[in-house]
């Protein structure tokens, strides 16, 4: 599929949900298989994304555009991107690094503990921040949400688009899955590069948990203030869609083993013939968004595959 982004900005809601879409335009839909690799166990895949990293760094000149993660999918890589910055041995290709993220929660203050802001710095540690060309979070300290994100969003078409996506997959009921924040029927169009959606008490349950198991340390302040967020900000499908590759990771199956069921269904779903038909698969499991891309490479541990 090719998505050709203009200049204009198009606002849509949908629901309780705001969708931005930066006047883009889809060819045709073509769907594919994925692309899966089975490693030994988290560390691997971490180094196999560090490798994918170094690999498009050998093939294209210039500077590179990257999407982290906030997942565990990556963490083995960030750990250890970390100590390698601690030296001098990836200076030139950190140098070439523009990174974004690619969700928020908001409103909240950029130095919570529980942005994904913090987590990258905990994991990636100061010396990534200092030598990377330049880091562009969302920010979420704002009034104005919109207006901020579509800064974001033009800032990111500034410097040519998406050249590497690393993704996840978070399991939803019914054995859907997520990508970013793009919930089963929150409304998102295979256009849409950004949205604003209303936020539940569960998924901030969810994230809190999270942070909290992997490590971060939390403040009452913190959390009350993360549990006041109204939104979840994210990339759209254009976003995934127009990156020049998607490196998506899957290593939490024995934590989360709803990953299975998500997983097996995203691997084997048979898409629709018709163009409005697959639209509407995309809707009910926009973790399918990653077979309409035809430049994915997929990373799991064992467990995800076992009965």
């Amino acid at each position: 599929m090719q998505i050709q982004a203009k200049k204009t900005t198009e606002r849509r809601e949908a629901g309780d949900n705001i969708w931005l879409a930066s006047g883009t335009s889809v060819g045709d839909i073509a769907t594919h298989e994925l692309n899966v690799n089975v490693l030994d166990n988290e560390s691997a895949v971490g180094l196999a994304l560090y490798k994918e990293l170094c690999d498009y760094a050998a093939e294209k000149q210039g500077d590179i555009v990257i999407i982290l993660l906030g997942g565990r999918g990556a963490q083995a890589m960030y750990k250890h991107i970390a100590k390698l910055a601690e030296t001098d041995e990836i200076d030139e290709l950190l140098g070439r690094l523009h990174v974004f993220t690619q969700d928020a929660l908001a409103p909240m203050a950029m130095e919570n503990s529980l942005s994904f802001v913090r987590d990258f710095e905990r994991l990636l540690g100061p010396n990534f921040f200092a030598k990377i060309k330049s880091f562009t979070p969302m920010n979420t300290a704002t009034d104005d949400t919109e207006g901020e994100l579509t800064k974001y969003l033009e800032r990111l078409e500034s410097l040519g688009g998406i050249d590497l996506f690393f993704l996840g997959l978070g399991p939803e009921a019914e054995a859907a899955s997520h990508l970013c924040y793009i919930k089963p029927g929150s409304g998102a169009a295979l256009e849409d590069v950004a949205g604003i959606n209303a936020i539940s008490s569960s998924i901030l349950e969810h994230h809190i948990s999270k942070f909290k198991a992997g490590g971060s340390s939390v403040s009452e302040t913190d959390e009350a203030e993360c549990r006041n967020a109204k939104y979840i900000l994210t990339l759209g499908p254009a976003a995934i869609l127009g990156a020049k590759r998607i490196v998506q990771s899957i290593v939490d199956a024995a934590e989360v083993p709803a990953k299975k069921a998500s997983f097996k269904r995203l691997n084997e779903t048979e898409f629709a013939a018709d163009a409005d038909a697959i639209r509407k698969q995309v809707d009910e499991n926009p973790g399918l968004l990653v077979r309409l891309h035809s430049d994915v490479r997929t990373y799991v541990t064992p467990e995800l595959l076992a009965d």
